[in-house]
C-alpha cells in the first residue's frame, strides 16, 4: 500500500499527506457483523425519514411551521446518515481503510455540518414549541411557515461557519507521516488534527468553540424553553389541561435525549480524563451518531397523533380503492 501511493505533497511551510489511514476498532471481535448492522440501521433511517417526509410532504393539514421543523429534522438525519455510515461500511466491511486527504477532509466537513444542524433543528422545533404553549393565541401569526423557513435557512448557513474554519485550519497542518493513522471510526476532527506535527492550538480551539456553540449552547436553550413552558403550563387551572398540553412536548423531549445524553456521556468521558479502551470510545460514539437518525421518525411518528391519523387516513385512502377496484 506505501510503495504504491505517491510521496507527500510538500511546500515550504508544510507538508500534506496523500491520505489517512482509518485505524480504529483495532482489537473489536467480529467487527464486521458491527458494521453490518450500522448497514441495516441506515438503510432503516433512510426508509423511516423518507416516510415521515411524504406524510407531511402529501397531507395539506400538516404545512404547518411544526411539521417544517419535523420535516427539516428528517432531511438532516438523511445528510448526516449518508456523510457518516456508507464511508463506514467502505472502510470496515470492504477493508478500505485508506482515505484520500480531499475525501477524508469532505467526510470531516459535512458530518460536523449536519451533526450541528441536528443540533440547531432539536432547538427551532423547541422554539415552536414554546411558542404554541406560551403563546396559544398568538402563535399563528408569530411563528408562520415563512418565519420557519426563514429561522431553518438561518440555521444552515450558521451551522457551516465552525465546520468549515475547522478544515481551513487543517490544511495549515504539517504532518510528519506520509500517512497518518486515525484513531476513529472515520474522518474526525480530534483524532486527526492531533497526528499533526506543528502546534494544533488552533485546531483544538475550534473544537472547542464548535462544542461550546453548536453542541452545548443548544441544548442550555432547549431547557431555556422548557423552563419557560414549565411556568406556563403552571398557570393552566387542571392537572388534565396540564397534560394535554405537555403531552404534545413528548416526542420532541424524547428526540433530545436520544441525542444529547450519548454525546454528553461521551465528552465527560473525555473531560474527566477516565481510562476508556479506544475501540469502547469508537463503538459508543458511533452508536450516538448512527440510531438517532432511525430512532427519531419513529418515535416523532408514534408519539404525534396528528401524523398517526395521516397515516390511517392514507392506508383507509389505499384500502377502499383496492376494494372499489376489486368490485
Amino acid at each position: 500500500l506505501f510503495r504504491k501511493l505517491p510521496a507527500m505533497e510538500k511546500n515550504t511551510t508544510f507538508a500534506r499527506p496523500v491520505g489517512f489511514l482509518i485505524a480504529g476498532f483495532q482489537n473489536l471481535q467480529l467487527n464486521n457483523y458491527y458494521f453490518i448492522f450500522l448497514a441495516f440501521v441506515y438503510l432503516g433511517a433512510l426508509v423511516a425519514n423518507f416516510i415521515l417526509m411524504a406524510i407531511i410532504w402529501l397531507s395539506e393539514c400538516l404545512h404547518t411551521p411544526k411539521y417544517i421543523a419535523v420535516f427539516n429534522l428528517s432531511t438532516i438525519d438523511v445528510s448526516v446518515s449518508t456523510a457518516l455510515i456508507p464511508q463506514c461500511i467502505d472502510c470496515f466491511l470492504f477493508d478500505s481503510r485508506f482515505v484520500s486527504y480531499e475525501t477524508c477532509l469532505t467526510q470531516m466537513f459535512f458530518f460536523h455540518y449536519f451533526y450541528a444542524l441536528e443540533s440547531l433543528a432539536l432547538v427551532v422545533m423547541g422554539y415552536e414549541r414554546l411558542v404554541s404553549i406560551c403563546f396559544p393565541l398568538r402563535s399563528s401569526t408569530i411563528n408562520t411557515n415563512t418565519r420557519m423557513f426563514f429561522i431553518i435557512g438561518f440555521c444552515w448557513v450558521l451551522a457551516s461557519i465552525v465546520p468549515f474554519i475547522s478544515v481551513v485550519f487543517i490544511t495549515r497542518l504539517s504532518f510528519c507521516q506520509n500517512i497518518p493513522l486515525i484513531k476513529s471510526y472515520f474522518c474526525d476532527h480530534g483524532p486527526i488534527f492531533k497526528e499533526a506535527c506543528n502546534s494544533y492550538s488552533a485546531s483544538f480551539t475550534i473544537g472547542s468553540v464548535y462544542i461550546a456553540t453548536l453542541i452545548i449552547l443548544p441544548l442550555i436553550l432547549i431547557i431555556l424553553s422548557y423552563v419557560c413552558i414549565i411556568a406556563a403550563l403552571s398557570r393552566i387551572a387542571t392537572a388534565q389541561g396540564r397534560w394535554k398540553a405537555f403531552k404534545t412536548c413528548t416526542a420532541h423531549l424524547a428526540l433530545v435525549a436520544i441525542f444529547f445524553i450519548p454525546l454528553l456521556s461521551a465528552y465527560i468521558i473525555v473531560w474527566t480524563h477516565l481510562s476508556v479502551d479506544t475501540d469502547t470510545r469508537i463503538l459508543n460514539t458511533s452508536l450516538s451518531a448512527s440510531l438517532p437518525p432511525l430512532l427519531n421518525p419513529i418515535i416523532y411518528t408514534l408519539k404525534t397523533e396528528e401524523v398517526m391519523e395521516q397515516i390511517k387516513k392514507f392506508i383507509r385512502q389505499r384500502t377502499s380503492k383496492n376494494i372499489h377496484f376489486c368490485s
